[in-house]
């Protein structure tokens, strides 16, 4: 009688770890895009800060600075917006982190940093 009972049992483990794979292979994708979504942000406020840093002591070149201090493909789809004054100059940079998970939209890493300017001659930096 045991014996019967041994062998009708002998598939549900392997029905049950099927079943279970979709949730883990969802939780390991959710936590991946975390990660990726952390790490956009990250860059998103390294790129700031040295545009920014850049920008107040040579105009005009704060973009570049801040695009080479991405990394990997999240460079190209960079945008920077500027607000400089005699005293401070202010840039914001935004990326766009595209997601891995299906359904969910690209997220826009957006951050803004303010540093002192030092230029000698402000006018006419940047607009």
């Amino acid at each position: 009688m045991d014996r019967r009972r041994i062998r009708s049992d002998r598939g549900q483990v392997a029905l049950e770890y099927i079943g279970f794979v979709p949730i883990l292979l969802f939780v390991a994708l959710c936590a991946i895009q975390l990660g990726w979504i952390a790490y956009a942000e990250e860059q998103a406020g390294t790129a700031a800060r040295t545009a920014a840093r850049v920008e107040a002591r040579n105009p005009d070149r704060g973009e570049a600075a801040g695009r080479s201090a991405i990394s990997g493909g999240l460079a190209s789809g960079a945008t920077f917006a500027w607000s400089t004054s005699a005293d401070a100059v202010s840039v914001t940079v935004t990326l766009t982190a595209n997601s891995i998970i299906p359904g969910l939209g690209p997220h826009q890493a957006r951050s803004t940093a303010v540093m002192p300017n030092d230029d000698p001659n402000p006018i006419g930096a940047r607009p």
